[in-house]
């Protein structure tokens, strides 16, 4: 695979509403387009190495989460990690997902990126904010990838029924030693897929809240699939 760096400026633009990094895909023209999320604290830096491995056609956009936390520390909404499992403030992920719903549909139109050629994927949090958006607005993606991730219960009133969904497909990857989102959180989003009829493949590692590279491999294996399968359609 091509080693193309990404544009190193941060690309802040009123029309797609959310600040990114942006791997250009040779030729300047690309034909699909892959959206990476970082996790709780982390930022729009955290995933770029995965650029390196998308097919360099591909538009690889990397956006950062609209709320602070500290220097470089950036997140989608705050969540608490109680004795009870995680609390969050619904309402920013509730922001965050209208958000990025309307960053992809403004992405597509901007490069001419049909919905079959998106993908949208990201590690923790930015794994739970691709399910919103997946699971809420099918049309607008053929794909989404929870990394060490969950569905959020909150989404449950905004899931699409079993019609709009039955073109979607989706990626789990999780550690089965998790310890900040134990893998029952796996376990549950595999088991809410099959009852919604997604299509998906989910992989357990044997490593805590992270991606390893067992976890990229797959991950990127199922992207590349699912991206020649959907491009076959162009």
């Amino acid at each position: 695979m091509s080693t193309i760096p990404s544009t190193p400026d941060l690309h802040t633009d009123a029309d797609l509403g959310l600040s990114y990094l942006i791997r250009q895909p040779v030729p300047l023209k690309p034909t699909r387009c892959v959206v990476l999320l970082h996790g709780v604290g982390g930022n729009e830096t955290n995933l770029i190495d995965f650029a390196a491995d998308i097919d360099p056609q591909t538009l690889v956009i990397f956006p950062r989460g609209p709320l602070q936390l500290g220097a470089q520390q950036f997140a989608w909404f705050r969540v608490a990690f109680t004795s009870g499992g995680p609390s969050i403030v619904a309402e920013e992920a509730e922001n965050s997902r209208e958000a990025l719903i309307h960053f992809v549909q403004q992405v597509q139109a901007r490069y001419g990126i049909p919905v079959r050629n998106t993908v949208i994927a990201g590690f923790s949090q930015g794994g739970i904010l691709s399910a919103s958006v997946a699971l809420s607005a099918p049309e607008r993606v053929a794909g989404f990838g929870i990394l060490s991730g969950r569905i959020l219960p909150e989404l449950a009133p905004h899931i699409a029924d079993k019609g709009r969904l039955e073109n979607l497909r989706a990626f789990i990857g999780h550690g089965e030693f998790d310890t900040k989102l134990p893998v029952m959180w796996a376990q549950r989003s595999d088991q809410l897929l099959g009852e919604l009829g997604v299509a998906h493949l989910t992989h357990l590692y044997p490593i805590g809240h992270g991606i390893c590279l067992a976890m990229k491999a797959d991950f990127l294996e199922w992207l590349d699939d699912l991206l020649k399968v959907s491009g076959n359609g162009n």
